[in-house]
């Protein structure tokens, strides 16, 4: 563990460093619909990545990463940024770069900084450690020369470091999540509004799995799944006019969200098309219509059992035991609906991540299900109280899953206060 402090202590004594952080966060709801331009409900989290940094007289940016170089692997990049490149190969410093780019392409003015990172957030544990670098970056470079950036210009240059400039097949969710901080409705279609949620009091357990996997290696597959499903739709199925207008052969293209009230009719051609196909399907509309039940919650309303089963379907409603005026129960058994949908419908569970689940459920967490892309990762679990959240990461830990943190809804990037050095002898 690293203090500010130590942060601080790796520049000059004569200059003081600009010290940001950014959280990393938690796949709330509505877990792989933020590519679909379906809106997603992400929460940050109380672990977070902090950036340390000077501006320079030069074209030339100078990157230290503590966390590698405790890890005894190459720690130090250093790029111009009138020749801004990307590395080949999965290069930490790609993520500064790509950065670094996107202010450039957008025009702002900016020179050469000396950058110190460290992070809290693990790596590859579906807690969008690499968006919370980005952010992170992107906050520091903002304060070091007085852009005045707002956070959702910070959420957009940190999406398109990633998405445009490192092509990797992200969504927002994760840079929105990172810059706003708390429990947020982003929608992810312009101008991508975001509204902050007013049950701001929840607990939540995050456990990492310890099977990584990067998202790269598994959205490009779903989304090619998904197009070959909706070709089959619009080319095969000939759907009525009223329905197949809002039908695109691309996955973003595609109005999901007006296409609510037709799922009963879609589901008639989905029979007929290959399970596996049809199942992505079903996992989109399924997943976003208990989601927008649960946003109702966030919101404040109260809950209701009829609401509850049109969210759900019968067979689940009936199958949960729970105190259906209580808002934390019923968010808890969305969380377990959501989850089977990502285990059976989309198929991103591991029977390490089912394992994990089970401990976290067994040891009395209201729900609980995959954070981020799955196979492999965290799971988020949702607590009624920090005792039952105590007793929770306790059963983690006795059975080894001992990256496992409690965590209230966390700020989002900031700046953070001026740690004072230590006196040198």
């Amino acid at each position: 563990m690293i203090h500010l402090e130590d942060l601080v202590n790796e520049f000059s004594e004569s200059i003081q460093p600009v010290v940001v952080s950014a959280p990393g966060r938690a796949d709330f709801l509505n877990t792989h619909q933020d590519y679909k331009g379906l809106p997603v409900v992400p929460v940050a989290i109380q672990l977070r990545c902090y950036s340390a940094g000077i501006s320079l007289n030069s074209d030339i940016v100078r990157v230290k990463s503590i966390n590698l170089r405790e890890a005894g692997v190459e720690f130090y990049d250093e790029f111009s940024i009138n020749e801004l490149d990307l590395k080949p190969g999965d290069w930490f410093g790609n993520y500064v770069r790509a950065v670094f780019k996107a202010f450039i392409d957008y025009g702002f003015k900016i020179n050469g900084c000396e950058i110190v990172i460290w992070s809290e957030v693990p790596i590859g544990a579906g807690l969008s450690s690499s968006a919370a670098l980005e952010v992170s970056t992107a906050t520091l470079i903002s304060e070091i020369f007085n852009l005045n950036i707002n956070k959702k210009t910070i959420a957009e240059l940190s999406y398109r470091a990633e998405h445009d400039i490192m092509k990797i097949p992200c969504g927002r969710l994760d840079q929105y999540a990172s810059s706003f901080g708390g429990i947020i409705k982003i929608d992810t279609r312009p101008p991508f509004d975001v509204e902050e949620l007013r049950m701001k009091d929840l607990i939540f357990i995050v456990s990492d799995s310890g099977e990584h996997r990067r998202t790269a290696s598994i959205h490009p597959i779903r989304q090619a799944e998904i197009n070959q499903a909706l070709k089959i739709l619009i080319d095969e199925a000939k759907l009525p006019e009223d329905i197949n207008r809002f039908l695109s052969y691309d996955y973003y293209e595609t109005k999901w969200e007006f296409l609510m009230d037709a799922i009963h009719i879609i589901e008639e051609y989905l029979a007929s098309m290959p399970r596996k196909l049809a199942d992505r399907i079903r996992f989109t509309f399924l997943t976003h219509k208990s989601t927008l039940y649960a946003i109702d919650i966030l919101r404040g309303k109260k809950p209701q059992y009829e609401k509850f089963v049109e969210a759900v379907g019968e067979d689940f409603a009936e199958s949960c035991r729970i105190n259906i005026e209580d808002p934390v129960e019923v968010l808890g058994a969305i969380m377990n609906y959501q989850h089977i949908l990502l285990r059976d419908l989309y198929e991103v569970s591991t029977p390490k991540l089912e394992e994990l689940r089970d401990i976290l459920l067994d040891a009395g967490v209201t729900g609980a299900k995959i954070s981020g892309a799955g196979m492999g990762g965290a799971i988020i679990a949702l607590s009624k109280n920090i005792k039952e959240a105590e007793n929770a990461r306790r059963k983690c830990y006795e059975e080894g899953y001992t990256s496992t943190w409690i965590s209230r809804p966390e700020e989002g990037a900031r700046r953070d206060i001026i740690i004072k050095r230590r006196k040198t002898v």
